[in-house]
């Protein structure tokens, strides 16, 4: 038991582990997009962000995320990775963000209340002008 636990990384029992669904709302009011490549939408873009992170009916400030996307494809799509900051703990994801239509990133991690989270995060745009979006998180922890 011990050298399997040390191998997948957990001494807990599978039946420790919890399952748990959560939404978040981000109000994208920070984003910000830095022209590296060619000018205009590039390759190699850099999109920067720090904002406020609401419950899932927009109403409670909970928390705040903080990460960055590089594009990877122009009109398409971008590579992120950014970090969750909750009053219990920080669920960190990475992944694609997608320019038309839904994404789903891997939750990558988490501490506090959140350590050894491992799981998915859907990611879907609230409105056209992309200054909301729902994180729909599922992991185990």
């Amino acid at each position: 038991m011990i050298a399997l636990a040390a191998l997948i990384g957990s001494s807990r029992p599978a039946s420790a582990f919890q399952t748990e669904s959560a939404t978040y709302v981000e109000r994208a009011t920070t984003d910000a997009v830095t022209d590296l490549g060619a000018k205009g939408d590039s390759v190699g873009d850099l999109l920067t962000f720090a904002n406020e992170i609401y419950d899932e009916h927009n109403k409670k400030l909970v928390g705040h995320d903080n990460g960055w996307c590089i594009r990877t494809v122009v009109g398409a799509a971008w590579e992120c990775y950014w970090t969750l900051e909750l009053e219990d703990g920080q669920l960190s994801v990475a992944g694609p963000y997608l320019d038309a239509g839904d994404s789903v990133l891997a939750v990558t991690g988490g501490t506090g209340r959140y350590y050894g989270a491992r799981g998915e995060m859907k990611l879907h745009a609230r409105n056209a002008q992309g200054s909301e979006y729902d994180f729909m998180y599922k992991f185990t922890h």
